[in-house]
């Protein structure tokens, strides 16, 4: 059954929680023009789960008007109290590949406590392309969590900078096999000798998720 416009637009205003929620998720059936027409309307929701659900759907909805995007997305970034919200956002940056949110989200890793939006920053950097994430992601491998760690080991492989080699190699003989498998997978990014002959010795780990990850990319 398709949904109208209209339909979707007097839930957003309702007053019942639920049929905000429902309408988010409708906007998915309406064309894109449309969905990020309304889904503006609801970005400043007083529920952080509406304001989650329609700043998620950013990431491909932002294409529209990316300008526009820009300045909702920088919005929640530096000001939604809600660390899933503020995280939502930087995917979305990320995805969009806002470079000129880049100082945006440099500031906000670096006065967050929230390890959620910590994490979110640097899992989008690679994504973003933006060659100043450098120094941003070696300083977060050395972050104390670990999920944190291993968003950046994700991100300098994605970035493609020569440089991020002379930190990633070092964790070849990390004893968490989940690091060394992100590593194998970011170390694919990289043509150079030194990736292929970690990748080699990855290639021979205990673990056989390692294992296999290295060899994938030899």
């Amino acid at each position: 059954m398709s949904i109208s416009r209209e339909q979707v637009e007097v839930r957003l205003g309702s007053d019942n929680l639920g049929d905000r929620l429902t309408a988010v998720n409708q906007l998915r059936d309406l064309t894109p023009a449309v969905a990020f027409e309304l889904i503006q309307t609801v970005v400043s929701d007083a529920s952080a789960r509406v304001r989650y659900a329609a700043i998620s759907q950013l990431a491909e909805l932002g294409k529209q008007d990316k300008a526009v995007g820009l300045q909702i997305l920088r919005q929640a970034l530096h000001h939604d109290p809600e660390a899933d919200v503020q995280a939502a956002a930087a995917d979305a940056i990320g995805a969009l590949q806002l470079t000129e949110a880049y100082d945006d989200l440099a500031s906000v890793y670096h006065q967050t406590s929230e390890w959620l939006v910590q994490m979110s920053i640097v899992a989008c950097l690679g994504e973003l392309g933006d060659p100043r994430a450098f120094e941003l992601l070696k300083a977060a491998l050395v972050s104390d969590n670990g999920l944190v760690q291993l968003s950046a080991i994700g991100s300098l492989g994605e970035l493609g900078d020569p440089r991020a080699l002379d930190v990633l190699l070092p964790y070849v003989d990390h004893t968490d096999w989940q690091t060394r498998h992100r590593l194998a997978q970011a170390l694919g990014c990289y043509d150079r000798a030194e990736a292929k002959a970690a990748l080699k010795k990855l290639a021979q780990d205990a673990s056989p998720v390692v294992a296999d990850a290295a060899k994938a990319h030899l």
